[in-house]
């Protein structure tokens, strides 16, 4: 008797939203006890719970979620630049919020209306993703239009970070999306943010050499060094240990 044929996991596409998921939701939990206001810390520990839980279910397609989250060098990571940027002051999270959140609401609802690997997963996140957007917009424009300090604020971080977004854009093995399409959505809505914010849209170039673009290769900034040796200290220095 044949055994049935099952679908292989797109390993590389599962690794890609694994991860971005996983190094946002580090970075989102590193304002605990830092956030501006009470709530806010509440707000955005959920946003990293969320994110936390997709990467689990990612990751485990492919592999142990642990070995994979916390045994792996940085170069076998494949995050986007974008979400492995340092939080900055508060306008600088809100910017890059903005930013991935709009590219995974778009993402998964594309995913989600499809019947591939990823379907079942995106049908699920795609309402708590649609939360995440909503509160990076709702921030953008109260920072944007508020005072003429926060105001600027917001410009200096939305073109600070302008040029890690068009690697999200960049194709993806295993991933069935239109990278052209995703990203003229992505730029209508996003400019519709920033112009409802007040706020000019960067002119700054989103591809090239001056622009970021290898992270789904395995290249990282800096900063994501020091932030995976925090993420992994505690598992490296008690192998094996339980609770």
């Amino acid at each position: 008797m044949t055994a049935p044929r099952t679908t292989p996991v797109p390993t590389t596409a599962a690794l890609a939203l694994g991860d971005d998921a996983l190094v946002l939701s580090h970075r989102l939990g590193e304002w605990a006890g830092h956030a501006p206001v009470l709530e806010e810390e509440v707000a955005l520990a959920n946003i990293a719970l969320d994110l936390l839980g997709q990467a689990r279910v990612l990751l485990s397609m492919v592999g142990d979620e642990d070995e994979l989250a916390y045994l792996r060098e940085e170069r076998s990571f494949r995050n986007l630049q974008l979400v492995e940027q340092p939080n900055g002051d508060f306008a600088h999270t809100i910017a890059r919020q903005l930013y991935f959140s709009t590219y995974q609401h778009l993402l998964y609802t594309e995913l989600a209306a499809g019947d591939g690997l990823f379907a079942g997963l995106a049908t699920k996140a795609v309402k708590e993703v649609a939360y995440h957007r909503d509160h990076a917009e709702q921030w953008t424009l109260r920072i944007g239009d508020g005072t003429e300090s926060s105001r600027e604020r917001m410009l200096r971080a939305t073109a600070a970070l302008w040029r890690f977004t068009g690697e999200m854009f960049q194709p993806v093995e295993g991933l069935d999306v239109d990278p052209s399409a995703l990203e003229a959505a992505w730029l209508d809505a996003v400019g519709g943010v920033l112009r409802r914010a007040t706020l000019t849209v960067p002119e700054g170039p989103r591809s090239g050499a001056w622009t970021a673009g290898a992270g789904r290769q395995g290249v990282h900034t800096e900063p994501f060094g020091r932030m995976l040796a925090e993420m992994q200290y505690l598992h490296r220095s008690h192998p094996g240990a339980s609770w």
